[in-house]
């Protein structure tokens, strides 16, 4: 008998085929495996082929991961050995890796003066390096690679094509002798040589200039982070004057020095993908994220960025190189025509980013992850399920961290983040992510899945396809993106809490109470509605809106701020009514003496953070639910009436939004799930959490807008198929 494995998962380009070798060779099994569009194929004939499964799961690759095995037995074709075969091009469903930082033995051989590669700037292998970044198609071979430009040199075919060596079809395997170049550009001046590159960096970035160095997905924008000067003039150059810069360190040790993290913290830090985690100040520096208490902090994780802090004592700014609410920049020429009076200095190479992929950004909360961008290190994320999905099915996400997701086959495919779809360079990347996913996997919507907003951009480029396109409720796409990670069903109570999502009933929701299943939700509670007056002027600005409200709760306490001569005479029929959470946050954040307008998006949720103390106790109830409307009045009132006393109110109102939520759980005896960007507050997620333990929420897909767009799957594949 033969057994025929189809092994469904991210097996391509991660030391699979090599592991599955090593293993049929120690188990004396004939036969062969090869990479497919499908995934791995593996054919076994030998005694001892009961063995292999468990064998093989036991001792896979780091960055293995199967998420389906399909199994036939078939006549036997009496193989002589056990070969790796060329790879076969069939349908393609096979999962794409993410870019993953460079692994231990790459370093240990970079550091190495003995090693061929000492030093050298690109080195990587089967368990570390791009991926997604530099693949233009699958299977993913050297031929579909931005590496296909350069030719192997021989030492370096020799271990590309022995199967015992750690680099067997490292696809982007290269040396000195034939791989990328490093190049060092200023002014109208260069270098290539490497002993020079970066100890001249060093030398630029400790005379406070700003330069940009190419990563995996992109440019970041650098200088020394403790230059409060070079700091402050990169804000002045990039027009960024408030938001928080993410700071890259030498080590963890050079982190603690900083931060105060704790165990989990410190596992998510220096785990293979190397995202940015938010973590709790110890020490701050000015200008990198002022007025709040916290700093995303992110480790080296890739050759060029180990190699500058050979040379370098300092912790450095490392943001994305772009315009803001614009994608990553990933070329050379157009750095320099959007950002060249920016920098002083471009460190460069060239081997061609294909596809742009900005930093992963999370944090824990409660030995879990709470994730706010999903990018490198994390996705494409992708999903085996248990049912065959036919029509194909393209979800496009919301307009803010728009992301796409495919549904083809029995596959889910979560796009990296995109961005806000505000200009037209982010309309075009949104675009060119739905066009290079197509290619990957040949995949032609026959459905498309995307918001209820008519003038989401999203929304928008669907209706000029010429396709079926069903539109789901923006906060049930929250809820169900939350099903979708937990592979939840039946009944739920849902807290859909975010800024800003249309409504059935074309007001502007962001409060909502659901009782949810996969297949439709009913609206049993949300925040009461109040007036946004400015609109998207209004969320910057809040203190018209704040002070508006304040006036149709207490016209005394009103009167007491500037702004109630501007608008007590404003008949709010003309405005648009809203029942965003988010929205409230900025409401009491300008009432409670926090901000005078919202510097950037979150500012508001982490200035209120910052002041609270988990010892306040208060038994005094400051909400009621009315029909079906929490009305918070007299916690307003009180925010008003102790302006300043920033503790109190920090405490008193995360609480008692604590305890909304937990007391609506206690009188609706459902599983609970919190969805949406107001629990990107740590601190009111860990409050919660302190009250009931058993809530659902998402943890390996984003929490925020980033995951609208796998709900949106969700409800195409239960309710379309």
């Amino acid at each position: 008998m033969r057994y025929r494995f189809l092994i469904e998962g991210i097996v391509q380009g991660v030391g699979f085929r090599p592991t599955v070798f090593k293993i049929a060779k120690s188990l004396n099994l004939k036969g062969y495996v090869l990479n497919s569009g499908e995934g791995g194929i593996i054919e076994i004939e030998g005694d001892k082929k009961d063995k292999f499964l468990d064998t093989l799961k036991k001792s896979l690759p780091p960055l293995a991961k199967i998420e389906n095995i399909e199994l036939k037995k078939l006549p036997l074709k009496n193989f002589n050995d056990f070969e790796i075969i060329d790879s076969k091009n069939s349908t393609k469903t096979a999962f794409i890796s993410p870019d993953i930082s460079i692994c231990d033995e790459c370093l240990s051989e970079m550091f190495d003066k003995n090693n061929r590669r000492f030093l050298y700037p690109f080195i990587n292998c089967t368990n570390c390096g791009p991926r997604f970044t530099i693949i233009k198609d699958i299977p993913y071979d050297r031929k579909n690679t931005s590496m296909s430009e350069f030719s192997m040199c021989e030492k370096c075919e020799k271990e590309y094509k022995n199967p015992l060596d750690r680099r067997y079809h490292a696809e982007p395997i290269s040396c000195y002798e034939c791989g990328p170049k490093l190049s060092l550009k200023w002014g109208d001046k260069k270098e290539e040589d490497i002993k020079k590159i970066f100890k001249k960096v060093a030398k630029f970035l400790k005379e406070g200039k700003i330069g940009a160095v190419k990563g995996l997905g992109g440019f970041h924008l650098v200088c020394d982070a403790t230059n409060k000067e070079a700091v402050n003039e990169l804000r002045i150059r990039k027009k960024r004057p408030f938001k928080p810069f993410a700071l890259m360190f030498k080590d963890i040790k050079e982190i603690k020095k900083y931060c105060k993290i704790n165990d989990f913290e410190e596992k998510l830090i220096i785990s293979k993908e190397k995202p940015i985690v938010v973590v709790k100040k110890r020490v701050d520096l000015k200008g990198i994220a002022d007025n709040i208490d916290r700093y995303g902090v992110f480790l080296p994780y890739t050759p060029i960025h180990y190699l500058l802090f050979r040379e370098i004592d300092f912790p450095i700014v490392a943001t994305s190189a772009n315009i803001s609410n614009e994608p990553i920049i990933r070329s050379f020429e157009e750095l320099n025509e959007k950002l060249g009076g920016v920098v002083d200095f471009v460190l460069d190479y060239d081997r061609e980013i294909i596809n742009a992929c900005d930093d992963s950004v999370i944090c824990g909360v409660d030995e879990k992850i709470l994730t706010y961008r999903l990018s490198r290190g994390y996705a494409p994320k992708s999903f085996s399920i248990n049912k065959k999905i036919k029509p194909k099915i393209l979800a496009l996400g919301a307009n803010q961290k728009s992301t796409i997701s495919l549904a083809f086959s029995n596959k889910v495919i979560l796009s990296p983040h995109i961005g806000n779809l505000g200009t037209v360079d982010s309309i075009e990347y949104f675009e060119r992510t739905i066009n290079t996913f197509k290619k990957f996997y040949s995949f032609e919507p026959d459905i498309l899945v995307g918001d209820l907003h008519p003038y989401y951009e999203s929304t928008k480029w669907a209706k000029a396809q010429n396709l079926p396109f069903y539109q789901i409720q923006h906060h049930y796409a929250h809820i169900l993106s939350t099903m979708f990670e937990f592979n939840l069903k039946d009944k739920f109570l849902a807290f859909s809490f975010d800024g800003t999502g249309y409504g059935e009933d074309k007001n502007i929701w962001g409060g909502e109470v659901f009782i949810a299943n996969n297949n439709s939700y009913k609206r049993v509670y949300h925040f009461k509605y109040f007036s946004l007056l400015g609109g998207e002027k209004g969320i910057k600005n809040p203190s018209l809106m704040a002070v508006n409200l304040l006036k149709n709760i207490d016209i005394n306490l009103a009167k007491n701020f500037k702004e109630y001569n501007l608008i007590k005479n404003l008949d709010e029929k003309n405005f648009l009514k809203t029942s965003s959470l988010g929205r409230i946050f900025d409401i009491v954040a300008f009432l409670g003496g926090f901000i005078g307008k919202n510097e950037y998006e979150g500012y508001s949720g982490m200035r209120i953070e910052n002041f609270y103390n988990e010892n306040f106790k208060t038994d005094k109830k400051l909400w009621k639910i009315e029909k079906n409307e929490i009305d918070i009045s007299e916690l307003i009132k009180v925010v008003a009436k102790n302006r300043g006393n920033l503790e109190f109110i920090s405490s008193l109102f995360l609480n008692t939004l604590a305890d909304i939520i937990v007391s609506i759980s206690k009188e609706i005896n459902l599983p609970v799930i919190l969805s949406g960007g107001v629990f990107q507050n740590k601190t009111l997620m860990k409050i919660i959490l302190s009250k009931n333990k058993k809530i659902y929420f998402n943890q390996k897909t984003p929490i925020n807008d980033g995951g609208i767009s796998l709900g949106q799957i969700k409800w195409g594949i239960d309710n379309l198929i």
